[in-house]
């Protein structure tokens, strides 16, 4: 059984670090391209460019993989579900709400989907070196309720790549992602599915139990928890995965 974790925006891999550490096993994380690590020579960095590099990287484990996304990395690991041409033996996501069909985007999406304005927010943003002020991404993240010595490992990784790469993913999802993936997302009859809800997630207040019920997929509230329940409380998400992963058909 190999895990594979997808983080989301603006992240990176060290997101799900707190929750490896308590899972059995050597779990993968992966770091999408752009953030914090180089693009492959043109890549643009959108929506779909995203769900190909993503099974290519899949397609180098050896057999089914219990595949795990958070935020953007969610979308791109529902996507992958319901296409179906990569062997997982399960898949797990958050922010289902994202998925749905009437989903408005949140400030900052909308912001960085605004030509002009996101490109000064990234500007802004760059110009912004010190990890503890306010203003650069290790402070927005700290704003959006990340703990502090998270935000600045993540924040670390901030840069003109990962700027542009934020801008591109974005505008490449507009209106929203059931826009142009909502014909394939319906039940995933390839392997069994889990849709966690934390029930503090500011930007998965939508119909999550319904999005999981058009996806076929197990639905499982994190009480109390927020966007980022892996930071927060790793032990609580080890164990929601694990008592799916020991009887995902159930």
């Amino acid at each position: 059984m190999t895990v594979v974790f997808v983080h989301g925006v603006p992240e990176t891999d060290e997101v799900w670090d707190g929750l490896r550490a308590r899972l059995r096993g050597d779990p993968v994380a992966l770091r999408l391209p752009g953030f914090g690590s180089p693009r492959p020579e043109g890549f643009t960095s959108t929506k779909d460019e995203y769900v190909s590099w993503l099974e290519g990287e899949l397609r180098a484990f050896d057999g089914p993989v219990d595949l795990v996304g958070h935020d953007w990395g969610a979308l791109l690991v529902a996507r992958v579900a319901s296409r179906g041409v990569v062997g997982l033996r399960s898949w797990a996501v958050d922010v289902a709400s994202v998925l749905d069909r009437d989903y408005i985007w949140h400030d900052a999406a909308r912001l960085w989907q605004t030509p002009g304005a996101g490109e000064a927010w990234a500007t802004q943003t760059l110009e912004v070196s010190d990890l503890g002020s306010p203003l650069g991404v290790a402070g927005q993240l700290r704003a959006a309720g990340v703990a502090d010595e998270h935000a600045r490992v993540m924040g670390r990784s901030f840069d003109e790549t990962m700027a542009s790469s934020i801008l591109a993913l974005y505008r490449s999802a507009t209106p929203n992602p059931f826009a142009h993936w909502g014909a394939d997302l319906t039940s995933v009859t390839s392997a069994p599915g889990l849709v966690l809800h934390p029930t503090h997630d500011p930007y998965d207040g939508g119909p999550a139990s319904e999005v999981a019920a058009a996806l076929g997929a197990r639905f499982c509230p994190l009480e109390g928890l927020g966007h980022w329940w892996m930071l927060q409380d790793p032990g609580a998400g080890a164990a929601a995965l694990e008592e799916f992963w020991a009887n995902p058909e159930r």
